[in-house]
């Protein structure tokens, strides 16, 4: 049976979205994430002695389907045990009812850290939960789903690859399948299903998969004499913290910059310990930035540096695409500097998962905390509500809501 490692490093994860082609929505991991080794099914030793502390469980209508499965079934190439061993572990955490407690095979976790490194073959649509409906938070731009149509806030309920024989509803799909059903080889193609509350009807969305890359930070400088500074943040992973850096290092260099714009729109989050660097050049160091809240037992993160921005002006943008550790972000600078929010209310994604590696690259995802704001403000399901509500009118070129930032730093 496979084991699960548990000499490894413990690591947190936020998940709003696993990230994939598909960027599934926002994950947040420890600092530095987690190597994979993908492998195929491992060999097994099956006892069918119950451990002494399960006593209590009745394991035979499990092994007397096992045993009429291998008895009975017509293709006996199919009674693969390691397989379905997996099946029934996959199956055992699927019955907590949690979309984002999750076991991965090797092949599904290997997903997760190719999304976090920033570079994959996909369609380009970070994707989470509404309730227990698998939707869209946000396309990346310029991603193919962007260019196809695909909008923040569709509902997915079908999922269609005519080459790959591919035709399921979404209802009662886990994070990690609907990644690997969506995401694949550039060139190949994948319809989406869509509800959106404009139409009466679903809307058919065929999307052909790309190449990917996507950074973590992009610098752009706006306003009057390019005096604001506009920090674009992707998503926060492994390399975040280096591309933050480098952007700092640009705007402390250009004595023009009198203000600030922390773009977290359609960010579903990944690192915890990135969003709590970034917080951490706008306040003094030791400041708590998130509590983890474990079953009542409270962790404080608290931040560390010099905090290069304490007193530059700043506002930050976020929309319904904004989730996990974009969340985490904004909402510690507006509890603890009374930093503006503008645009639309915010993914609302407050819980906390940890991975763990088992043997052969496979991984299990446990939710094991909620995350809070300084204030102790929990988001889940609810969102930040910004200062200033703005929608982004599609339909124009102007952005209404970057146009708002920059008046507001006037």
């Amino acid at each position: 049976m496979p084991r699960i490692n548990i000499s490894l490093v413990r690591k947190i994860l936020l998940y709003s979205i696993v990230v994939g082609a598909i960027f599934v929505s926002g994950y947040s991991l420890g600092a530095k994430g987690f190597r994979l080794e993908a492998g195929s099914f491992p060999k097994i030793e099956i006892e069918r002695q119950t451990p002494a502390n399960r006593s209590d469980v009745d394991f035979n209508l499990f092994w007397r389907v096992w045993d009429t499965l291998e008895a009975n079934y017509y293709d006996k190439s199919k009674i693969n045990p390691a397989a379905m061993v997996y099946g029934a572990i996959s199956g055992m955490v699927g019955a907590v009812g949690d979309p984002y407690t999750s076991f991965l095979l090797p092949e599904e976790n290997k997903v997760v850290e190719e999304d976090l490194s920033g570079s994959f073959e996909g369609v380009g649509i970070q994707i989470g939960f509404k309730g227990k409906q698998l939707a869209v938070i946000a396309p990346l731009p310029k991603s193919p789903a962007e260019e196809a149509g695909v909008k923040a806030g569709d509902f997915i309920v079908g999922i269609l690859d005519e080459a790959n024989k591919i035709d399921r509803g979404t209802v009662g799909i886990s994070l990690t399948d609907a990644v690997k059903l969506i995401r694949g080889k550039a060139g190949t193609k994948v319809t989406l299903v869509i509800l959106r509350d404009s139409s009466d009807e679903p809307l058919k969305i065929e999307i052909e998969r790309k190449k990917l890359d996507v950074p973590s930070v992009v610098l752009e400088f706006t306003g009057e004499n390019k005096s604001i500074a506009h920090f674009k943040v992707l998503k926060f992973g492994a390399e975040t913290k280096a591309e933050w850096k480098k952007a700092v290092n640009e705007v402390n260099a250009n004595k023009n910059v009198k203000g600030l714009i922390i773009d977290l729109r359609n960010n579903p989050g990944g690192y915890l310990q990135a969003s709590v660097d970034l917080a951490s050049e706008f306040v003094k160091s030791g400041t708590t930035i998130v509590i983890e809240d474990r079953s009542g037992v409270k962790t404080n993160f608290k931040s560390e540096g010099i905090g290069s921005f304490q007193n530059t002006k700043t506002v930050i943008l976020v929309n319904e695409g904004s989730a996990s550790a974009s969340e985490i972000l904004a909402g510690a600078l507006r509890d603890i500097k009374s930093i503006k929010l503008i645009g639309q209310k915010t993914f609302g994604k407050g819980t906390i998962q940890e991975p763990m590696q088992l043997d052969k690259g496979a991984g299990l995802h446990i939710t094991t905390a909620r995350w809070l704001t300084p204030n102790e403000t929990w988001v889940n399901e609810k969102g930040l509500e910004p200062d200033v509500v703005i929608e982004d009118n599609t339909e124009t070129e102007e952005d209404e809501q970057l146009q708002k930032a920059i008046e507001l730093l006037k």
